[in-house]
């Protein structure tokens, strides 16, 4: 027997279809546990979290023999002429919990996501038109909120995001629909999710201009008027900028469509520290000038460059500062991710990202130029004049940044890259921003943004080892976080012996439902490296202190010293080493935990006894004031 054709509805009621005909799911406790079970996607939800996500902070005493009631009937529900105590082939136990293994295509909340990827590469492509019907069809898979269903069930904080999902598409789809003109294809939509939010300033600033865009001021202008009334009544706050910018447009005389995007990711919700890179990119902002007080020349653009290695926040703390400023820029905020690490392809060539921003500003696709000059002229002759600023992310190197940086004053370009683009700074003016590990104060005030002060101070002392173990790197401590938010119930001191257990490995950072990783940054980086960077990187899981003279290394890799020199300049280049002193290296702690895995891994196998010879052997070609120099932690001490 054939099983049955199942399809599912989460977004909204929650409601099943078998063989085509609808299905009662139960009741409000079990539509609720199928919708969390399916927002899942496949992956294990533990029991824990289903408690809470159905009794909140008060379950019965029952609560589980209630779940395994519930999940039998879903069972048979799913598998019709299920044995009573069988467990089938859907709905299964893992992860100490439960998971539900649906067919492709049967849940219409991934078919949304589908979807909006499909439009983003049709907009992507220059046909910003297309890409707003395929923007609204997504839209229209929503029948009001995630999970939503009568009775005691309370929100669950998976249901909560999937809304707030919602909510940044139909932002998304507005600001394509008011770049392309078809603004008036949107306004349903958009009015209901703004009456939905009605303190979302982005929402409602989109909403004024699509009304204006459409003829409808005197609606706009009451869409700001009342935003502001609710502001203030609930929140006792005053209207932000992108609200203000907003009401300015519809109210000045000459106002427009707008005709270009606001293109900026969501502000990181969880941003903490990083004074002093702050202070430094509020400085430069504000006068214009690099760190040494140089003047820029009168028509060039202030550009800082973010680097450092994989993991340590560069892109947080760009897409942070960015709005910050971000209403010092009403003309346009444009962002593109180069790609220029990761597992998504090669690098975005210029010309593509030429022709992103072009549309974005308004160029119809037809009258977007082929060729790269060609872009990149007609790129600049439209940024003459006006505040923009650009967030060029990921970038692999400067020869991909140079064709998108404007040619005149009053532009603002960050750019982010795990590798050093020193030409960038020599040839264009650039102003290079390192970035190192966090602080341990400002590790511990990022833990607690996440944990919560309460928390951490019952265990102030796991705290520091979390700390430390971590190694103070913001992607790891966001990891650790992340584990330890899913699991209030779970005491700090067992998280660090998970940590503490695989010490010098990257293990306890993995995490199942994460899209990335520490391990995966990091391979990205590694897999730029040449032949010989790379197997020198791997060598270097082999010697024994903390850091690495030019002269151990050559031992190391059996290369020339000249050589080693360059090799060495490449790793430091891509922040996968640390040039401490002159001519001494050390290296980011799970960074070495990397190069360890892959060493033990057999990435350089035919190495392994050379390496271990001349890891010692070096001591005989090293000078003697370099072998008696202090480590980097000793000098730190």
């Amino acid at each position: 027997m054939e099983p049955p054709l199942l399809r599912f509805s989460v977004l909204g009621s929650v409601r099943v279809w078998r063989d085509g005909a609808e299905v009662d799911p139960g009741p409000p406790l079990r539509r609720t546990l199928l919708a969390l079970l399916l927002a899942r996607d496949g992956s294990p939800v533990p029991l824990a979290d289903i408690v809470r996500g159905l009794w909140a902070g008060r379950p019965p005493a029952r609560a589980v023999n209630m779940i395994h009631r519930h999940i039998g009937e879903l069972r048979r529900l799913l598998e019709p002429g299920l044995p009573a105590r069988a467990s089938g082939s859907r709905l299964v136990r893992g992860g100490g919990g439960y998971r539900l293994t649906v067919p492709a295509g049967s849940v219409d909340l991934l078919r949304f996501r589908e979807l909006l990827m499909r439009a983003r590469e049709i907009r992507g492509e220059g046909q910003a038109e297309s890409a707003v019907a395929v923007f609204t069809e997504a839209l229209r898979l929503w029948h009001g909120p995630a999970g939503g269903c009568p009775g005691e069930a309370p929100a669950h904080p998976v249901f909560t995001e999937l809304d707030l999902e919602y909510a940044a598409a139909v932002r998304e789809t507005a600001d394509t629909a008011l770049g392309s003109g078809t603004a008036d294809r949107v306004l349903p939509t958009l009015t209901d999710t703004a009456h939905r939010y009605p303190l979302d300033e982005g929402l409602q600033a989109r909403l004024m201009l699509a009304l204006a865009s459409a003829g409808r001021r005197a609606e706009a202008r009451e869409v700001y008027r009342s935003t502001v009334a609710r502001l203030a009544g609930e929140l006792g706050v005053p209207p932000g900028p992108e609200l203000n910018s907003a009401q300015e447009r519809v109210t000045s005389e000459t106002a427009s469509p707008v005709t270009h995007f606001t293109q900026l990711p969501v502000a990181p919700p969880a941003f903490t520290g990083r004074e002093l890179e702050l202070a430094w990119l509020r400085a430069l902002i504000d006068g214009g000038c690099s760190a040494q007080g140089t003047d820029r020349p009168a028509h060039s653009p202030v550009i800082a460059a973010l680097g450092g290695t994989a993991g340590v926040g560069k892109t947080a703390l760009a897409v942070h500062m960015a709005h910050e400023v971000a209403d010092r820029f009403p003309d346009a905020r444009l962002y593109v991710d180069l790609r220029g690490f990761g597992p998504a392809g090669p690098p975005l060539p210029p010309e593509e990202a030429l022709r992103e921003f072009l549309n974005a500003l308004g160029v119809p696709a037809p009258r977007i130029p082929t060729g790269l000059d060609a872009r990149s002229a007609l790129y600049r002759s439209l940024l003459t004049g006006r505040r923009v600023l650009l967030l060029l992310d990921n970038a692999r190197d400067a020869a991909q940044v140079r064709p998108l940086l404007p040619a005149c004053a009053g532009c603002l370009v960050l750019v982010t890259s795990r590798n050093r683009l020193t030409a960038l700074a020599t040839a264009d003016g650039a102003h290079p921003l390192t970035l190192d590990v966090l602080g341990p104060a400002e590790a511990r005030a990022a833990l607690a943004v996440r944990l919560g002060a309460d928390r951490m101070a019952a265990e102030p002392a796991v705290v520091d080892e979390i700390v430390g173990l971590t190694a103070r790197l913001p992607m790891a401590l966001s990891a650790v976080a992340a584990q330890a938010a899913s699991r209030p119930d779970l005491p700090l001191a067992a998280l660090a012996a998970r940590l503490r257990d695989g010490h010098g490995t990257l293990g306890a950072f993995r995490d199942p439902e994460a899209t990335v990783d520490v391990q995966a940054v990091l391979s990205w980086s590694y897999d730029a490296l040449g032949p010989d960077a790379a197997r020198l990187f791997r060598l270097l899981a082999s010697h024994p202190g903390p850091e690495v003279t030019v002269h151990a290394a050559a031992g190391i890799a059996g290369l020339s010293v000249p050589r080693t020199r360059a090799v060495l300049a490449e790793l430091t280049g891509a922040h996968l080493l640390t040039e401490r002193l002159p001519g001494r290296y050390a290296w980011h702690g799970l960074v070495h935990a990397y190069a360890t895995e892959l060493f033990r891994s057999g990435g350089g196998e035919g190495d392994r006894v050379p390496a271990a010879v001349t890891s010692a052997a070096h001591f005989v070609h090293s000078p003697l004031p370099t072998l008696l120099a202090p480590t980097f932690e000793e000098r730190a001490q």
